[in-house]
């Protein structure tokens, strides 16, 4: 009889010692974002994070990805900066409801683990997560072989935040004849890629070069520090996060019932990117609305008599902030475009 041949886990296309290459970089950029609530270092079996200072605080979390956005990494071979899309992406759905970021845990999978690529993104992810004053806590990074194709891998974030339940914003202030202001976008942020690609480079047929990938690979930014410093002056009645469905889909999502919003078009610049998909494609305008968030990155809801206020705080932050709608009595919670 033959000899059994010995198989290691590495034959079965999982390499561990790589894997442990991969989570010492984890290790190394997550402890650049502990706060001194953090109880525990990553490689525990869960993250311990100390919730102290709160009276009768709310939890609020959310989870997300960044879509075929990451599709343009694996292009460009670039991945520095797809982690800070995937936090700033989530801190800005828990803040628009009034929440502070707490903690951030990451899940990172690969057919094929690299440890360089590995340390590209989770240090994306921590330089984004030191910036909003979250702590990488933990997250998982696995190895599947056969799932994903060579070069490949996945990425999605998950997010937890607290506010002050009396200080929770769920839009019930909004009122017929408050004012929209518009903050913008970098780009398209995390939406419309897979009609971006489609467009550019099956219909188009253009070649990924290095301006239209800075174009492409613009960080969705975060809007934290405003959207703070309006809260801290108690005059932000509501605030929508522009992402899939655009302005058209999100805005309605703040407003009590009986109310609408009115957007007046070309009350800002819509960055040239978006012109260009909507000349290749020829897009409806309903589409084209639902599709991309066309410049304006988050809108705000605040009281007319707030809105010289608001343009003080914004100002002072070096904002770049634009009237664009008022809030209207409605049968629906729609939106409506006017000239």
């Amino acid at each position: 009889m033959g000899v059994k041949k010995h198989l290691a886990y590495k034959d079965a296309g999982v390499d561990i010692d790589e894997a442990d290459r991969a989570i010492s970089l984890i290790r190394k950029h997550a402890r650049t974002t502990f706060t001194r609530e953090v109880l525990t270092d990553i490689g525990s079996f869960g993250g311990g994070f100390l919730l102290s200072g709160w009276k009768n605080p709310v939890l609020v979390s959310s989870a997300d990805g960044v879509g075929t956005k990451i599709k343009i990494a694996f292009d460009t071979g670039r991945h520095d900066t797809i982690g800070e899309d995937l936090v700033n992406h989530c801190v800005n759905d828990i803040a628009v409801q009034g929440a502070v970021p707490l903690f951030f845990l990451d899940y990172f999978a690969a057919g094929k683990l690299s440890a360089p690529v590995t340390d590209q993104v989770i240090s994306g992810v921590a330089r984004a997560c030191r910036y909003n004053g979250c702590a990488l806590i933990g997250g998982e990074t696995a190895e599947m072989p056969g799932l994903y194709r060579p070069g490949e891998y996945d990425l999605a974030g998950f997010i937890v935040g607290a506010v002050e339940r009396k200080g929770m914003l769920d839009g019930s202030a909004i009122r017929a004849g408050d004012l929209l202001i518009g903050l913008p976008s970098t780009g398209m942020h995390t939406n419309g890629y897979s009609m971006a690609r489609k467009l550019l480079f099956d219909v188009a047929k253009l070649r990924l070069d290095r301006a239209l990938a800075e174009e492409l690979l613009k960080v969705h930014r975060s809007y934290l520090r405003p959207l703070r410093a309006l809260i801290d002056e108690k005059i932000l009645k509501g605030a929508a996060h522009i992402t899939g469905g655009g302005i058209t889909d999100n805005t309605p999502r703040i407003l009590p019932d009986g109310l609408g919003v009115e957007i007046k078009t070309g009350t800002w610049p819509v960055p040239p990117i978006f012109e260009r998909l909507r000349a290749i494609g020829n897009i409806p305008d309903d589409d084209y609305r639902r599709t991309f968030n066309l410049g304006i990155g988050m809108i705000l809801a605040v009281s007319k008599r707030n809105l010289a206020k608001a343009w003080s705080v914004l100002d002072r932050l070096e904002e770049r902030a634009y009237e664009i709608g008022r809030v209207v009595e409605s049968r629906t919670k729609r939106v409506l475009y006017v000239g």
